[in-house]
C-alpha cells in the first residue's frame, strides 16, 4: 500500500489491492483484490472497482462508476481476465468498464481518455490515448476505438467495429461497420460526410496533408471506382504521406467492411 493516502472510513478496500501515493477514495467505494490504482488517482464515492484491474496515476472516477465486473459474455467460464486505464483518464458518474471474456484477455483504454456518464465499455474492447466517448455511448464486445476518436452521445456500436484514428462521430449514430480514419459520420443508418476537418486542425495536421486526404477521401467515397480501383487510384495519384498511407490501409483491411 502506498503512503499519504486519503480513505473514507467507509470504503472498503480488499487487503489485496495496491494502492499508489497520494491516491483518494470516497464513501463507500469498493476496491477489490488484484486491484492497482496508480498515484495521484482520485476514485469517488459509491466507486466499485470489482477485482483485476489497473489503474494509472492520475486518474479520475467519478461517482457510481463500476469497472473491472464480469464480461456480459455467456460463454464465460470465470477466466482470469483484465481491465487497463491508462494514466489521466477520467471516467464519469456510473460508467461500466468489463474486463476481457477469455483467460488472459484483458480490455484497455488508452491514456487521458474521457469516458462521461453511462457510457459501457464491454469485454476486450481496446480504446486508444485521447478518446473521447459522450454521455450513454454503447459498446459491444472487441470494439476498436483508435487515438484521439471523439464519439457523441447515445451511440451504439456494433461488435467487432473499428474506428479509426482522429474520426468524429456525432450523436445519436447507429455504428455498425468500420469508419475509417480522419472522418465526419453521422446518422442513422450511418453515413460518411466528409474529413473531420476541425479536428485535423486543432491537433496540428499540416495543410499538405489534410489536403491529400481529402483528395484521399474524395477519391474512395465520392468517386465512382469500387475500392479496388480506388486504391490503384489513390496509389498512383498522391502523395503516400504516412497519414495517407494509413488512410488506404484501414479501408483495405476492413474485416466489416467500411461505412459509405
Amino acid at each position: 500500500m502506498g503512503a499519504d493516502r486519503l480513505i473514507h472510513d467507509t470504503a472498503i478496500i480488499s487487503p489485496r489491492a495496491v494502492l499508489g501515493n497520494n491516491v483518494s477514495v470516497g464513501p463507500f467505494a469498493v476496491i477489490g483484490p488484484d486491484v492497482e490504482v496508480g498515484d495521484d488517482t482520485e476514485i469517488g464515492p459509491h466507486v466499485l472497482i470489482d477485482k483485476d484491474t489497473v489503474v494509472g496515476r492520475g486518474c479520475r472516477i467519478f461517482k457510481g462508476a463500476v469497472l473491472g465486473t464480469d464480461p456480459q459474455d455467456l460463454k464465460y467460464r470465470m477466466e482470469k481476465t483484465f481491465l487497463l486505464i491508462g494514466d489521466g483518464t477520467q471516467i464519469r458518474e456510473y460508467a461500466t468498464l468489463h474486463r476481457g471474456a477469455k483467460e488472459g484477455s484483458e480490455t484497455s483504454v488508452g491514456a487521458n481518455c474521457f469516458i462521461m456518464a453511462y457510457a459501457h465499455v464491454a469485454h476486450d474492447c481496446r480504446i486508444g490515448d485521447g478518446v473521447i466517448l459522450a454521455n450513454s455511448v454503447n459498446m459491444a464486445g472487441h470494439v476498436i476505438i483508435e487515438d484521439y476518436v471523439v464519439i457523441g452521445g447515445v451511440t451504439p456500436i456494433h461488435q467487432f467495429v473499428r474506428i479509426g484514428k482522429f474520426a468524429f462521430i456525432g450523436g445519436g449514430s447507429r455504428v455498425n461497420k468500420d469508419i475509417p480514419p480522419y472522418v465526419r459520420a453521422v446518422g442513422n443508418p450511418l453515413s460518411l460526410s466528409g474529413l473531420n476537418s476541425v479536428g485535423l486542425l486543432r491537433h496540428g495536421f499540416s495543410e499538405e496533408i489534410r489536403l491529400e486526404l481529402k483528395r484521399a477521401y474524395k477519391i474512395f467515397f465520392r468517386s465512382d471506382l469500387d475500392i479496388s480501383r480506388a486504391v490503384i487510384k489513390a496509389r498512383e495519384d498522391l502523395r503516400l504521406f504516412d497519414e495517407v498511407n494509413y488512410f488506404i490501409d484501414f479501408i483495405v483491411n476492413s474485416e466489416r467492411g467500411v461505412t459509405l
